[in-house]
C-alpha cells in the first residue's frame, strides 16, 4: 500500500514545503495540492487557498523523489490545452514525476464570485469529457483536432514531450455517471471513502469497464479520509461526529492502519492523508511517521476494533 501526502494550501509555503520534504525523504509515495481558491464548510470560511498549479511546480523543483498531483484541477476554469502544456512542462522540471489530476469541477462559491459558468451536473459530465480527450490527445500526439460542443482544436500541438512514456490521468469522481467517465478515460481514479463505500464504488466501476472491454484491474485506485491521531475516544467521537458525511477516521496510528488494510482489501492501491488535522509542523512531522510506522506493522491484516463513522 502507497501512502501519500495531502498538505492544505492555506498554511505557509515554508510550512507547506517543509511537510512536502518530509515526505520525499521518508518513503511517501506522492504529494497532492488542491485546486481550489476558497474552502467551503468546515475547512472553508474566509481562509484562503492559494494557486495550486504555481505550488505544484515549485514542490517539482524543490523534491526528488516525491510524485506530485493536484487533486483535482477543475476542468470548469482551466482551459485544457493551457493544463496540458503545463503538465509537460512540469512533468519535464520533475524528472517524469506528475500525475495530472483532473475533476469536472463543483464548487459553487468560488464560481460564483468569480463569475464563472458552472453548470449543472450533467453539463459538467459531458464538458468534463470532451476535456478528458482534448487533454489525452495533446499529451499523446504530434497534432490534435477536436470538433465538441465545448472546445474545438484546428491541428494543435502541444510542443515538447512529458518524460513519463505516458503521463497518468487522475480523475476524482464519484456516482454512476462520472464513473463510467473514469472507466473510459482514466489511469487512476480517486474518491473521499471508507472502505465499504470504496468496495461498492468499485463494483460499479467494475460494471462501466466491463461494458467497454477494460480490465478494472488497469486503473489505479487511491482515496483519502479526514485523520485525527489521538488516544482520546471523546475525542475522537467527536471528530467523526464534526465530520458529518465525510470519511473521517480517527484514533492512534494502529486505527488508521487497521482501515488502510480494509481498504487494501477493497482493492486502493493508495491512501492520501490530509495534514489538516495533524497540527502544526513539528506535531504533523511524529504523527506522519507513526502512521507510516504503524502500516508497516499491520501490513494487509487488519484486526481489533477501529473508530470511524
Amino acid at each position: 500500500m502507497d501512502l501519500s501526502f495531502w498538505p492544505h494550501t492555506s498554511q505557509s509555503w515554508a510550512d507547506l514545503l517543509s511537510g512536502a520534504r518530509h515526505a520525499d525523504e521518508t518513503g511517501w509515495h506522492a504529494v497532492y495540492v488542491a485546486d481550489h481558491f476558497m474552502g467551503v464548510g468546515r475547512v472553508g470560511g474566509r481562509t484562503h487557498w492559494r494557486e495550486a498549479t504555481a505550488q505544484i511546480a515549485a514542490l517539482a523543483a524543490a523534491t526528488s523523489r516525491v510524485r506530485l498531483s493536484p487533486l483535482v484541477l477543475s476542468a470548469t476554469y482551466r482551459h485544457p490545452a493551457v493544463v496540458a502544456n503545463w503538465a509537460v512542462a512540469v512533468d519535464q522540471i520533475s524528472g517524469g514525476r506528475l500525475t495530472l489530476g483532473l475533476g469536472a469541477g463543483w464548487q459553487e462559491n468560488e464560481h460564483g464570485q468569480y463569475g464563472i459558468a458552472l453548470g449543472g451536473p450533467g453539463e459538467r459530465r459531458r464538458r468534463f469529457e470532451e476535456y478528458l480527450q482534448v487533454v489525452r490527445g495533446l499529451l499523446d500526439d504530434e497534432v490534435t483536432s477536436f470538433d465538441g460542443d465545448w472546445y474545438r482544436l484546428d491541428e494543435a500541438r502541444c510542443d515538447g514531450e512529458p518524460v513519463q512514456a505516458r503521463l497518468p490521468i487522475l480523475v476524482g469522481a464519484k456516482g454512476e455517471r462520472m464513473l463510467g467517465v473514469v472507466a473510459r478515460h482514466a489511469d487512476e481514479w480517486n474518491m473521499w471513502s471508507l472502505p465499504a463505500g470504496m468496495r461498492v464504488a468499485s463494483e460499479v466501476l467494475a460494471r462501466h469497464c466491463d461494458e467497454i472491454g477494460r480490465d478494472p484491474a488497469s486503473i489505479r485506485r487511491c482515496t483519502q479520509a479526514l485523520v485525527l491521531v489521538t488516544d482520546d475516544r471523546g475525542e475522537a467521537d467527536a471528530f467523526v461526529e464534526r465530520a458529518g458525511a465525510r470519511a473521517a477516521i480517527a484514533g492512534p496510528p494502529s486505527v488508521f492502519a487497521e482501515v488502510v488494510a480494509e481498504w487494501a482489501e477493497a482493492g486502493v492501491d493508495e491512501v492520501i492523508v490530509p495534514d489538516w488535522d495533524l497540527g502544526v509542523p513539528s506535531a504533523r512531522v511524529e504523527k506522519m511517521d507513526a502512521l507510516r510506522e504503524a502500516v508497516a506493522a499491520v501490513g494487509q491484516a487488519p484486526s481489533g476494533d477501529r473508530r470511524l463513522d
